[in-house]
């Protein structure tokens, strides 16, 4: 951020109680207009290059985030997010997105089964329906009337995963490690627009019916194209408890880099949750003046970044340094 700027903010914080105008972010963006940029939670380098070539083939920010998670989503490697993601504790893959564009439109599928592509679901639903969010029996339905393909989900690795924790039937989050982590992306276009995308698999070997933070909008995604947007990953009750992407956003409309409303966001969460040094939680941030930042409660947080060809991964500060 240039020093102009971070004098100019200061004072608007200090004329209207820390609230940057977001006409001031907006003329940023408008600077910014020919260097869209990707940003995504952890080592996902195919998403950002899948969502970066559809920014500079001049597609929307919305088609980009979509673009880039479904490559995530159709990944057997990946066994946190669609295809390939770890079971429930019944051994069923059911899977949770949402999807939000620059209008504050948007869309959200949760418990979803035998559908590969929830990300495009949630679209459909933001698209095509007067709803928001599709749940279930009635989320698979709508998939399958819209011309999604029924598929078995469940992969012979995940299901001995399944198998192998059946052995013990131990239910405890692993920090940094599959079992509870998320792609959540943002994606700023040409035209200074931010869109936002959110899809998981879940916490493995989770109750049957178990929905998370990543299908709720204002918890695991939400966008505010005149300031910013925020996705989240980790354990999703304690995200969904603070309204953690929403705060974020709000926290930048206040006027803190993105960085700082991820680590305020963070902070809320440790004083909410008296367990917060068993799990991990991150929040991931874009401003409308292409800025952005992350921050985690324990070390080990990554995101990727595409503001050029070649994406780039970047370690988040912390709250906790072990």
């Amino acid at each position: 951020m240039s020093s102009r700027r971070k004098f100019i903010e200061k004072a608007l914080g200090g004329a209207i109680g820390l609230t940057v105008a977001p006409s001031l972010l907006r003329a940023e963006s408008e600077k910014n207009a020919e260097a869209p940029v990707v940003i995504s939670t952890w080592n996902n380098i195919n998403a950002n290059r899948a969502a970066w070539a559809a920014l500079t083939a001049g597609k929307s920010a919305l088609d980009a985030v979509e673009t880039g998670v479904m490559t995530v989503e159709a990944d057997p490697e990946d066994m946190s997010v669609g295809y390939g993601g770890r079971p429930d504790r019944d051994g069923r893959v059911t899977l949770d997105a949402s999807i939000m564009n620059a209008a504050g439109d948007c869309g959200s599928v949760c418990f979803l089964q035998d559908i590969k592509h929830p990300i495009s679901v949630a679209r459909k639903v933001m698209e095509e329906t007067p709803h928001v969010m599709l749940a279930g029996a009635g989320a698979r339905q709508f998939a399958l009337e819209n011309g999604f393909q029924e598929e078995n989900l469940l992969t012979p690795e995940a299901e001995q995963a399944w198998k192998d924790w059946q052995k013990e039937a131990k239910y405890k989050p692993i920090i940094n490690i599959e079992n509870h982590d998320t792609i959540g992306m943002l994606a700023m276009d040409k035209q200074g627009d931010i869109s936002g995308a959110c899809t998981t698999s879940g916490l493995a070997f989770k109750m049957h019916g178990r929905v998370g933070d990543s299908p709720i909008i204002g918890a695991g995604l939400f966008v505010d194209n005149e300031i910013g947007g925020a996705v989240a990953t980790g354990m999703g009750e304690a995200i969904v408890k603070v309204c953690g992407s929403f705060l974020v956003v709000e926290l930048m409309r206040q006027g803190r880099t993105a960085e700082e409303a991820c680590r305020a966001a963070v902070e809320r969460v440790v004083k909410k949750q008296k367990n917060y040094e068993e799990f991990q939680v991150c929040f991931l941030a874009l401003r409308k003046d292409g800025s952005y930042g992350g921050y985690a409660l324990h070390k080990g947080f990554t995101y990727a970044v595409s503001n050029e060809p070649d994406p780039k991964i970047t370690k988040s500060s912390s709250y906790l340094s072990r």
